[in-house]
């Protein structure tokens, strides 16, 4: 039971503070911050202000409400490219009918030659 007691202290102070207002980082794992030169240290974590949190919310907020703006014209982009595509196609497939129409005309008009200088 003591262990019960043990790991569900443990799972409490896991989960103290919050995302924008972190706690302060368990003694045990304060010597990880001084390996990277680039962490920011837990007086600055726990330094910003309401304002400070309520920006990144906001900006948090934001970001995901363009989400489907930006994947709708990601959407678009992607449609434009497969119809030209497709232009594309149909202009090449024309073009090649018209080609062996007059490859067809060109070897009719040898044949019409052809027998109009042996008669």
């Amino acid at each position: 039971m003591s262990s019960h007691r043990h790991s569900s202290a443990a799972r409490r102070t896991a989960a103290a503070g919050t995302i924008d207002n972190p706690s302060a980082l368990d003694p045990r794992m304060r010597h990880l911050t001084k390996q990277d030169p680039t962490m920011t240290s837990t007086r600055e974590i726990t330094a910003h202000s309401h304002s400070d949190a309520t920006l990144l919310r906001q900006n948090r907020n934001r970001d995901m409400q363009l989400m489907p703006e930006s994947l709708a014209r990601v959407h678009i982009h992607d449609r434009l490219r497969e119809a030209d595509s497709e232009r594309r196609a149909l202009r090449l497939r024309t073009a090649r009918r018209l080609q062996r129409r007059a490859e067809r005309a060109t070897l009719k008009a040898r044949r019409a030659l052809a027998m109009a200088v042996m008669q």
